[in-house]
């Protein structure tokens, strides 16, 4: 099996329904932007212009900073409390520098007010959500008796445009947050799959040489006792360690050989399964009937190191896997259109560690990249 990991900011699907997700969350930016800018168009005072779109554009762009640590799950938690007190302390700076512009024209401050009341879901849990749209509220009440404005004016706007912002931008987020848990699950699984073949494994290694090396040891120190005392049953005893021994290390070379002896068909479904588990379209057609076992042994570590690198190293939507026999040599393509614009790495161990293997059965290993599709193509002769 292959194991995966998986990182949001790699992966190109979680990346496509972020960047929709910040585009969605974007339209309650601009909101704050514009509606109160209309309130910059109907104030007199240019000082109070000049006052009010310093604070509308500073509560924007610290606004824009939480949004985005809202949906970016790998950021550093200290950066994220940084944004955080920042929209707090401007938030603060708003009311003087916001609140009298346009006053009892145009409710500019309610505006912003709505903005935190609808950001303050995404920020803290819904008991000190509640708090802060409260706390917003009186203010929006004592910045409505200080400019002379309506007070069921400005209620309604930050009130209710802000209720209506928190439940879109909580649906939003919370809409993002099962989607990353759903890919991380997706890794989780293919990771599990990989572990529980391994602890298989080992059992039947245990299994086989657990009481075979436990009656070589007693023998041998029945051997190492009856030396001084009866040389010859000691060297029986020797000879019958030595044949025990001998067959433990044919039980456990059968073993591995059980291993080896792989079903290509099987791993090509394998792999299929596991990259189409985690978003990757996958097409297979079926092998060659009739493969020599040595030809499916190397084809099949091919076959996991490129799915592997097709899960760690790429942002694939699909991928195309393809066996066919060309006389005496049989040809893999492992082919997805994830490449980075790095290219394939030229040092990587996977693939050179497949490449020394394959040259000493006589085949070859190849890769290219052209655009974004990553190509790898192994070669083995069916008569080495």
């Amino acid at each position: 099996m292959v194991s995966v990991v998986v990182s949001p900011a790699a992966d190109r699907r979680l990346r496509r329904a972020r960047q929709a997700t910040l585009l969605s969350l974007a339209t309650g930016i601009w909101a704050s932007l514009l509606l109160p800018a209309v309130g910059l168009t109907r104030e007199p005072d240019r000082v109070r212009v000049a006052l009010g779109a310093i604070g509308i554009l500073a509560f924007a762009v610290t606004q824009t900073a939480v949004l985005y640590a809202a949906v970016t799950p790998w950021l550093d938690q200290r950066w994220r409390r940084r944004a955080q007190v920042g929209l707090a302390g401007v938030a603060v700076l708003t009311v003087p520098l916001v609140g009298p512009v346009a006053a009892g024209v145009w409710p500019t401050w309610a505006w912003l007010g709505a903005s935190l009341i609808g950001i303050a879901p995404l920020l803290v849990r819904p008991p000190a959500a509640l708090a802060v749209a409260a706390g917003v509220l009186l203010v929006a009440v004592g910045v409505a008796g200080w400019t002379g404005g309506s007070v069921v004016h400005h209620l309604a706007v930050t009130g209710g445009v802000g209720v209506a912002v928190a439940a879109v931008n909580g649906f939003q987020v919370w809409f993002w947050d099962l989607l990353v848990q759903a890919r991380q699950g997706q890794a989780a699984q293919a990771r599990l799959a990989a572990a529980e073949e391994r602890l298989r494994f080992a059992r039947d290694v245990h299994d086989v040489l657990g009481h075979s090396l436990t009656v070589i040891a007693v023998k041998a120190e029945l051997a190492a006792r009856l030396a001084p005392v009866d040389p010859e049953r000691a060297g029986r005893e020797a000879t019958e360690v030595q044949r025990l021994a001998a067959s433990a290390l044919t039980e456990v070379r059968e073993t591995v050989h059980g291993y080896r002896a792989v079903d290509l068909g099987e791993q090509l479904a394998a792999v299929a399964e596991v990259l189409r588990s985690c978003g990757v379209r996958c097409t297979v057609p079926p092998p060659p009937a009739d493969l020599p076992q040595r030809v499916a042994t190397e084809l099949a570590a091919v076959l996991r190191e490129a799915g592997t690198n097709v899960l760690r190293h790429s942002r694939a939507d699909w991928c195309r896997i393809r066996i066919d026999r060309e006389r005496d040599v049989v040809r893999m393509t492992v082919a997805n259109d994830g490449a980075d614009d790095r290219g394939p790495d030229a040092h990587s161990h996977g693939l050179r560690g497949l490449a020394d293997r394959l040259a000493a059965t006589g085949g070859e290993l190849r890769v290219h990249r052209e655009d974004s599709v990553f190509t790898l193509e192994a070669t083995v002769p069916v008569i080495a």
